[in-house]
């Protein structure tokens, strides 16, 4: 597919960050949720500062490489398949080009474009790029969308880490016996960041991304809570 120009390239449309904004968001996320709950389900069992602040670390670290190697073997599933269909186009328009001609003149027709118009649109493309006209307009992937396994393990690898690292530098912070509240009350902060982040970074509302992701995140850790306890633990 070629590269398609823009008339503001120093202002990219919000959508070509789709990609790595849902790995980040999503990386980051788990690293404040999922390091936090068990930095506290630790502190709760034990008061040993060292050993909550070992736990955390232990966790940011095999959290940030779990994150990065789901999403790099995830995505590369979804490119994989993206392939497929490019083959199956190529192999469409060397074997029956007439045919693919009139699919692309259909498409345009449903979209509202007249008979002649879409054939004439769909003569034009076919002219100029036919397998991106029809890997865009027949399966919807574009440059902006498509699946990048190396850029969306590398911001899910590195966000995680990052939000990680504040509920473990919390638990290191923390007055000896606080360190369960000191983690809460930075894990509700870092949550609002996230959220604002996200939404600034999407173009979206921040009010409800920030209700999303802090709602969210405390059901999960509220429910992390709920299992330790019917285990006998105290979370």
């Amino acid at each position: 597919m070629r590269h398609l120009s823009s008339t503001h390239p120093d202002d990219p449309h919000f959508i070509s960050r789709s990609n790595w904004l849902r790995a980040a968001v999503l990386g980051a996320n788990d690293g404040i949720v999922s390091v936090s709950s068990l930095i506290v389900g630790v502190a709760a069992a034990t008061p040993d500062p060292a050993t909550v602040g070992l736990a955390g670390v232990a966790g940011l670290t095999a959290g940030a490489m779990s994150m990065a190697a789901g999403e790099y073997v995830s995505v590369s599933s979804q490119t994989d398949i993206e392939r497929a269909d490019m083959r199956r186009e190529l192999d469409a328009l060397k074997n029956d080009p007439e045919g693919e001609m009139a699919e692309l003149a259909a498409i345009w027709r449903d979209r509202g474009l007249s008979d002649e118009t879409a054939q004439k649109v769909a003569w034009e493309l076919t002219h100029h790029d036919a397998l991106g006209a029809h890997m865009r307009d027949e399966l919807g992937l574009s440059e902006a969308l498509a699946a990048n396994p190396l850029q969306a393990a590398l911001a899910s690898g590195l966000t995680f880490s990052a939000a990680a690292a504040m509920p473990v530098a919390a638990s290191f912070l923390a007055p000896a016996g606080q360190i369960i509240p000191a983690v809460l009350v930075v894990t509700l902060l870092a949550l609002v960041m996230l959220g604002a982040i996200g939404a600034r970074a999407g173009g979206a509302p921040m009010g409800r991304a920030i209700l999303r992701v802090v709602v969210w995140g405390s059901f999960a850790m509220a429910v992390t809570a709920g299992v330790g306890r019917l285990f006998g633990v105290s979370v």
